[in-house]
């Protein structure tokens, strides 16, 4: 896969960008200024190290140990021991399309000037960037607060010359990677392993970083789904031969609510040419169920948390979350790594998506009860056959894993560091907690997908709306008309890929 370029140093990161090199390796280039501001910083730490007055994880021991002094001749020793010793994080590894943000994150918080760091240590980022080189950076061991210490540490470790190293494939495995050990991937690269010096290692490891290139990744896949969601729920308001008059304009100004607004317009402008709409607008129903006419309530305030989780996701990813940061006079201890900010947004998205998925469900199970002239379990042949039965049970399935997980982790704290870091923010399990519902969510959509593309067949020779009807062409291409049982599980796979990978579906969907 061809690597995304970005030029780091002069113009803050978005989640626009980010969403174009979603997946894919990157090729970073770094202005002269920002590197003039590196060293800039680093020529402070230096007077600060000079001037001999105690400064906290400088000429300092870290946590409870901080009144601790370390003489002048173990200040690299100590770089070095904080890295080696912090390195405990357990559990499965993060994939890499987050470890590369991990990396990217991290070199622009350096590049601010305001870390200490030596243009030595951003180099030694950027090649490992360009070479898509990654550190096997286990997933548990954050609570977010000091920063996201543990998986920082291991990331810090593959620098150092420890620890493991995913490489990618060679040319005929294109797409694969090989976990290696760091040192033999460096000797290979003839790159010798950084030697940390004063005031660096607690620079690497202190800072949002993990939890920040998880819930950019959730930022970036959630905003497509806001879009998708609100076109594969105009497809289930076809099959369903359901109403858009609760979308109405006039309803949403007496109650402007923007997600709601836009959501409304969405879906009008999906229906556009509907025969299907046309076909029922004089039938006796009087109302659908709430799964689908609170559709613009639902899913607007969806986009409404999502967007002011965006406003905080992009603030972060351009700050110093640094721990002490450095200014020309000073080296001031605060609280810029604490991550309150991200675990609330996280845990706060976490419950809306769920919601999203827990909607979705529910139009599902309505496709399957034979409403208005829809055969029972999408299927005319059923007794032999079970239909569209099981797919519902996966995602209900799902919805009550998402209910389960998205349980508040940013309510809790368990005090470290011996009562020095008393309270701790836990975004990291935020994160990680909101990523595997970000997932569900995923699949629950695409179930949904898949029903809804089976139930407008049944509405032909009448044509759904613009957006439904392009969207139906789509899963035709990949997923067929089902008359009898088969592997269901293949056409969920099938539709969740669409639902992910498809910029043609995409483009429909945002369009």
């Amino acid at each position: 896969m061809k690597p995304f370029t970005l030029k780091l140093g002069e113009q803050p990161l978005t989640l626009a960008l980010l969403d174009e090199c979603l997946g894919q390796p990157l090729h970073v280039d770094i202005s002269g200024s920002a590197l003039d501001r590196v060293e800039r910083g680093r020529g402070w730490v230096d007077d600060l190290v000079a001037s001999g007055a105690p400064i906290y994880g400088i000429n300092t021991g870290f946590g409870h140990l901080r009144n601790k002094r370390i003489p002048p001749e173990q200040l690299d020793q100590l770089q070095h021991n904080l890295i080696i010793s912090h390195a405990v994080g357990v559990g499965p590894a993060t994939p890499p399309e987050i470890v590369r943000w991990i990396l990217l994150f991290k070199l622009n918080m350096l590049l601010a000037g305001h870390s200490g760091v030596r243009t030595d240590v951003v180099r030694v980022m950027q090649l490992f960037l360009n070479a898509d080189i990654l550190p096997v950076v286990p997933t548990r061991g954050s609570l977010g607060a000091s920063g996201d210490l543990a998986p920082l540490a291991h990331v810090v470790l593959g620098m150092i010359g420890r620890g493991e190293i995913s490489v990618p494939g060679a040319a005929e495995h294109a797409g694969t990677r090989t976990v290696r050990p760091a040192a033999e991937v460096l000797a290979a690269l003839g790159l010798p392993p950084l030697q940390l010096t004063s005031k660096e290692g607690l620079a690497l490891i202190n800072g949002t970083q993990f939890m920040a290139a998880y819930a950019a990744n959730i930022g970036v896949r959630a905003r497509r789904l806001a879009d998708l969601a609100d076109l594969i729920a105009c497809l289930t308001l076809e099959g369903f031969r359901g109403s858009i008059r609760p979308m109405d304009p006039r309803l949403h100004e007496l109650r402007p609510h923007g997600g709601a607004q836009a959501v409304a317009a969405n879906i009008r402008r999906h229906m556009t040419g509907s025969e299907i709409l046309a076909s029922h607008a004089d039938c006796p129903r009087v109302q659908d169920p709430y799964s689908l006419r609170c559709v613009p309530q639902v899913h607007g305030a969806f986009r409404d948390v999502l967007a002011h989780y965006c406003e905080v996701i992009t603030r972060e990813i351009n700050s110093v979350t640094d721990n002490p940061i450095i200014f020309e006079d000073a080296a001031i201890s605060g609280g810029n790594f604490h991550g309150a900010p991200l675990a609330l947004v996280l845990d706060y998205l976490a419950i809306a998506l769920t919601d999203l998925a827990s909607i979705s469900e529910r139009r599902t199970y309505q496709l399957l009860g034979g409403e208005d002239g829809l055969p029972k379990l999408l299927m005319q042949d059923t007794g032999l056959n079970s239909g569209y039965m099981l797919p519902q049970y996966t995602s209900a399935a799902l919805v009550n894993e998402c209910k389960v997980l998205a349980t508040p982790a940013s309510v809790d704290s368990i005090p470290t560091s011996l009562g020095q870091e008393d309270h701790v923010s836990m975004g990291a399990t935020a994160a990680l907690k909101c990523y595997e519902i970000l997932d569900r969510v995923e699949t629950v959509l695409a179930v949904e997908l898949m029903c809804a593309a089976q139930a407008v067949d049944f509405r032909a020779p009448q044509r759904p709306g613009q957006g439904p009807a392009a969207a139906h062409a789509i899963i035709r291409r990949h997923i067929t008309h089902a008359d009898a049982d088969r592997e269901f599980g293949d056409d969920i796979r099938t539709a969740l890929r669409l639902l992910r990978e498809s910029t043609e579906l995409r483009a429909i969907a945002g369009a």
